[in-house]
């Protein structure tokens, strides 16, 4: 059971709950445009040095993205058949492909590309409860690499090499929401060379390879714009989560789900009266996370979850507890300074933690967090604004310009083994 004695001493709690700074999520951005929120360039405060500036990167001009026509059964057909695939937290790889059809970024002239995106839904061939078919998404994604490959000259040059694709996956490109089983079968072997844009990071993992481009999963804009609440609403919860401790239809001996630390989160802190934790989810979530002094951010199945984001965007001080995990934007968004990283093996001692942070500490996390830049980042907006998620992702891929020399093959040079991977990712789709 976790430790009693180590409280916040009540006038500390409540001076970090009177003077915390929330700033409501979307509409802080628009209102800084505007010029109109004083509260907002009050309570603020900008990141400094380059992490800031990077955020701030226009990366319009610096590169050109040249999209493939595929046919529609690889994505808009998948969307039409089942329009869960828009809401659910994968879909950034629909909302990025929106967004480049309409980007100045693109090019008509595949000739004067920079990089070359094929829009394939990976994630959006669902079960009935609404999760990705792990068996289907590499035989997609593969016969959507053989199409381009036979139609155009552009993967050929360098077998893919100078080209990117969105893959928000659980474990990525290994196309598993099961640990053990991403790392077995591995990212699929066509994308070796290609550029992954994708959710999943973890230091040290088969499923992250070096280069990849991580970013946030997808939260709706418009639904948490809907559930905003006044800026001046007091932090009154300390703690905060709503999720699931144990999977036991997936894990029914437990300990395999989120590595133990969501159950040990429970067995620990179900009793804590600063702990507002539980596997309810109320209708008043979002409105409970802008009252948040901290929220928690776990590991489940995988390190990330769409509560990264959201705690970002209401200004709730995120407790990431993940391993190696590595973050969306990492280059551009400070979070060491904006969040508390607990090892997972210390999740026992997270009221001590917590309660002993300096409230210095946590006001400055707050002030940070208010930053609309660092909120306008996290999301995929419709439509697209500035500095927001699809820009962050262009900024990763102007950066990675110009090309190394090694990209480009000699004629008829090839790296790739097209008949490597599972015997079942090789059937047709």
């Amino acid at each position: 059971m976790g430790s009693s004695t180590g409280w916040l001493p009540v006038a500390l709690l409540l001076a970090a709950v009177a003077l915390s700074s929330v700033l409501s999520p979307p509409a802080a951005a628009a209102a800084e445009a505007d010029g109109a929120d004083h509260a907002v360039q009050q309570h603020s405060e900008r990141i400094s040095g380059s992490a800031g500036d990077v955020l701030e990167d226009n990366p319009v001009g610096r590169l050109k993205v040249f999209i493939y026509d595929l046919p529609r059964k690889y994505n808009k057909k998948m969307v039409a058949k089942d329009p869960r695939c828009l809401n659910h937290m994968f879909a950034a790889e629909i909302f990025m492909h929106r967004f480049l059809l309409s980007s100045a970024v693109r090019t008509l002239n595949p000739k004067e590309a920079d990089w070359f995106y094929a829009p394939v839904y990976t994630t959006c061939d669902l079960t009935p409860a609404g999760l990705p078919l792990p068996f289907k998404s590499p035989r997609v994604m593969r016969s959507a690499i053989q199409y381009i490959s036979n139609k155009w000259p552009f993967w050929n040059k360098t077998d893919g090499a100078d080209h990117f694709f969105v893959v928000p996956h659980d474990f990525g490109a290994c196309f598993h929401y099961q640990e053990e089983k991403a790392i077995e079968r591995g990212i699929l072997p066509l994308l070796q060379r290609a550029t992954l844009v994708q959710t999943f990071g973890q230091e040290n993992h088969v499923c992250l390879k070096e280069g990849s481009i991580i970013i946030p999963p997808f939260a709706p804009p418009q639904k948490m714009q809907a559930h905003l609440i006044p800026p001046d609403t007091p932090r009154s919860i300390f703690v905060y989560f709503r999720g699931l401790f144990y999977d036991t239809g997936n894990d029914p001996e437990g300990g395999y789900y989120a590595r133990g630390a969501r159950a040990s989160l429970w067995e620990n802190f179900k009793n804590n009266p600063l702990f507002d934790i539980s596997t309810e989810h109320p209708a008043t979530y979002y409105e409970d996370m802008q009252r948040a002094v901290f929220c928690l951010c776990p590991l489940g199945w995988a390190p990330w979850s769409p509560r990264l984001v959201e705690a970002v965007v209401f200004g709730c001080i995120p407790v990431i507890i993940a391993d190696d995990i590595v973050l969306p934007f990492a280059d551009a968004i400070p979070w060491e300074e904006i969040g508390v990283f607990i090892e997972e093996k210390d999740v026992p001692k997270l009221d001590t933690i917590l309660t002993s942070m300096p409230i210095e500490d946590i006001l400055r996390k707050q002030r940070l967090l208010a930053n609309p830049s660092m909120k306008q980042a996290m999301l995929f907006p419709q439509p697209a604004q500035a500095r927001d998620a699809f820009h962050q992702i262009l900024n990763g891929l102007a950066r990675k310009l110009p090309h190394p020399e090694g990209v480009y093959l000699p004629p008829g040079e090839k790296h790739l083994n097209w008949t490597a991977g599972p015997v079942g990712d090789l059937k047709p789709w």
